[in-house]
């Protein structure tokens, strides 16, 4: 079996355990149910790490060149390393590659546009959920609840950062560097293809009033034709007039002319 065919039937399934980990651990984060509930899923989120580590290993192995995909591959590793990059795996059928493929400019930046706005909920949700985990049950910390957890990583993801929420333990704050590193990557996207916009309208509009301005090939070569024609005409009268002329003085002269004897 080649890493392509595994990729190819691991995929989805893979989809479906990071959906799964995302609606385990938000239920555990968010409700906080007794038991036995949470130990079932708590079972549901090792399982799917399982599920990660098993992936991984078997692309690690089935890699021609190990050493070049392991350095070439860090997601794949992170995925099971930090449980809060999982939930990345539901972007994976839809990497940026594919959706730059095959598509004209205007349909490109549609397509960059959607993907970086999904791109950026999900990170907002997966470490605003992981921010509340690390912070709700520590002391002086003020993110106990989603709604707060949320609004701070919407303010840091935008680089507001009005200061009101911010998170007090180790984890949470290498989470939310982790989230500043990813809003700032989420808006040199949006501001590239925004640009990319602007300057592509601007060349249309100019193009658009130059060749509405001057005349294109054919009329230039229609008025080119016009006055050669006009030219044409114009020179056949004056060899016409020139003709008469000498017809006219032609008899008088001969006249007027002795012959010598």
């Amino acid at each position: 079996m080649t890493q392509q065919t595994w990729q190819k039937h691991s995929e989805w399934p893979l989809v479906g355990a990071a959906f799964a980990f995302l609606a385990a651990y938000s239920i555990l984060v968010i409700v906080d149910p007794p038991s036995p509930y949470a130990e079932v899923l708590m079972l549901v989120i090792w399982s799917t790490w399982a599920a990660f580590g098993v992936d991984y290993l078997i692309k690690l192995l089935l890699a021609p060149q190990r050493g070049r995909w392991f350095v070439r591959h860090p997601m794949d590793l992170l995925m099971v390393v930090l449980p809060v990059a999982r939930p990345l795996r539901l972007l994976r059928p839809f990497t940026l590659r594919q959706v730059m493929e095959r598509a004209p400019g205007t349909a490109i930046r549609t397509r960059v546009m959607a993907y970086v706005i999904a791109s950026a909920l999900l990170l907002v949700y997966t470490v605003a959920l992981s921010v509340l985990s690390f912070e709700k049950d520590a002391p002086n910390a003020n993110i106990t609840t989603m709604g707060e957890s949320l609004w701070w990583a919407i303010v840091t993801i935008t680089t507001v950062g009005y200061g009101d929420y911010f998170p007090v333990t180790v984890l949470g704050r290498w989470a939310a560097a982790a989230l500043m590193v990813g809003g700032f990557a989420v808006l040199s996207m949006v501001t590239a293809s925004v640009s990319s916009w602007l300057i592509e309208s601007v060349t249309a509009a100019t193009a658009a009033r130059k060749k509405a301005a001057e005349p294109s090939r054919s009329e230039e070569f229609a008025l080119l034709t016009a006055q050669i024609n006009r030219l044409h005409d114009q020179l056949a009268l004056s060899l016409n007039e020139t003709d008469r002329n000498e017809s006219d003085s032609g008899p008088a002269e001969g006249q007027g002319r002795k012959e010598p004897r």
